[in-house]
């Protein structure tokens, strides 16, 4: 099976979540769905070190903290996908950095859950659960 990691970054602009998503670039892909920045691990590399520099290589973001997500299977394709969250830098402005892709920005939570791709819409739903939780250990 082939593996690659990335991560879901989020940041809170007004009251709002938003999660930095990248779109594939190439005619093939014009109508593709959006997803996270990710990628094949080079030799010697762990999947949070792929993580973080696939996320670097295509959309010039640097990630701090990072926890395991977990991963997903694709359902149409041998492969699985590790993902990393953690909060974006203040400072962060995506943009494309690589001929791989031709968008990279932050999006809303909603407006991620339509543009993302279905198998990693799961990524989304565990994102919000992992907000949820830290939001009601704050509030206790």
């Amino acid at each position: 099976m082939k593996e690659s990691a990335g991560t879901l970054l989020f940041r809170n602009v007004d009251g709002a979540t938003e999660v930095l998503l990248i779109h594939s670039s190439g005619n093939f892909n014009r109508n593709a769905k959006w997803g996270i920045p990710k990628g094949l691990p080079d030799e010697g590399e762990n999947f949070e070190q792929t993580a973080r520099r696939e996320t670097v290589e295509e959309t010039g973001v640097v990630a701090g903290e990072l926890q395991s997500l977990g991963f997903i299977e694709y359902k149409k394709s041998r492969k699985r996908v590790h993902c990393f969250i953690g909060p974006a830098p203040d400072d962060a402005a995506p943009h494309c950095a690589s001929w791989e892709v031709d968008r990279a920005e932050f999006v809303s939570l909603e407006r991620a859950k339509e543009l993302i791709h279905e198998d990693q819409l799961d990524f989304i739903t565990r994102l919000e659960a992992f907000l949820f939780e830290e939001h009601d250990k704050k509030s206790r």
